[in-house]
């Protein structure tokens, strides 16, 4: 099968894209697929239509890969690729929406405001967290203790967003639950170093730890939330729900990524192997 493996692009997570599609060209060649990279630019229509791919592996995160809008040039060009559609990609990338859509049907969210440029800052519970509402691989996310730090944090934040979301800081666990052609793999709890699973804690080897839970009801329960917020935001084939559960056991969604990365740190393979499942045998799963 000839596969395109459309990495890089113009977000902030340029970098681990590359990453991510790094370790995708490697397993697809190892199973014996004709396996091509290709960098997102203006001259992407073009070069697709030239290459006549069978399917494009999207490992693009960030703005354009995970928003829908190269889903939705590659259902004008009638190319096959792997992950969520447009409507799907577009919802789990705003995580004001997604918030709104799973609060209507009752999965617990952390409360929450969004700021867009020239309102005005109505929050006044600390800690809070101030993250991008559009972006991924917690970039640009902030533990703000005081309102000159949220000041500072949200004027950051639009610096690289339309809209910065604010919301009320859960004492608790970091956990997340990949889901895998509609089956959910096993919970792994993310405990950084410091206080914030953020971008470094996330990407620098040795700053987190990862452990797999043994809790058979909390287990479950964190499967089936999974499942019902991929269901409920239109994802297909692949997707990895973040929760945070409070220390009485509620488990809040903090967003859902419709392409999860595929690093040497990255969680989704993690869970993949828990279940027996490698790499090489995940990435066929995907482009099947």
């Amino acid at each position: 099968m000839r596969v395109v493996v459309l990495m890089g692009g113009k977000s902030q997570e340029r970098e681990i894209s590359l990453k991510t599609g790094d370790a995708i060209l490697k397993a697809l060649r190892e199973l014996g697929h004709e396996a091509i990279p290709l960098d997102l630019d203006e001259n992407l229509c073009q070069k697709l239509l030239e290459l006549k791919p069978d399917k494009v592996f999207i490992a693009l995160h960030g703005t354009y890969g995970e928003d829908g809008r190269v889903q939705g040039l590659l259902d004008i060009l009638g190319i096959p690729y792997t992950g969520s559609g447009v409507l799907g990609s577009c919802l789990a990338m705003d995580k004001e929406i997604t918030k709104k859509i799973l609060a209507f049907h009752g999965i617990p969210v952390p409360k929450g405001v969004c700021v867009r440029r020239g309102e005005s800052i109505n929050w006044d519970k600390f800690p809070a967290i101030v993250k991008p509402a559009d972006q991924g691989s917690s970039v640009g996310l902030h533990l703000v203790k005081g309102r000159e730090e949220l000041e500072m944090a949200v004027r950051k934040v639009l610096d690289i967003s339309q809209k910065a979301l604010i919301e009320e800081y859960i004492e608790g666990r970091d956990i997340t639950v990949g889901i895998l052609k509609d089956q959910a793999l096993p919970p792994l709890e993310v405990r950084p170093k410091r206080n914030i699973y953020d971008y470094e804690s996330k990407y620098t080897k040795g700053m987190s730890d990862y452990v797999f839970l043994e809790d058979d009801d909390l287990i479950k329960k964190l499967q089936d939330v999974a499942l019902k917020v991929h269901k409920y935001l239109e994802l297909k084939d692949i997707s990895r729900i973040d929760f945070r559960v409070s220390k009485d056991g509620t488990p809040y969604v903090l967003e859902a990524n419709t392409i999860p990365g595929m690093t040497e740190l990255s969680l989704f393979p993690m869970m993949c192997m828990k279940m027996g499942i490698d790499f090489k045998s995940m990435v066929q799963m995907l482009i099947s």
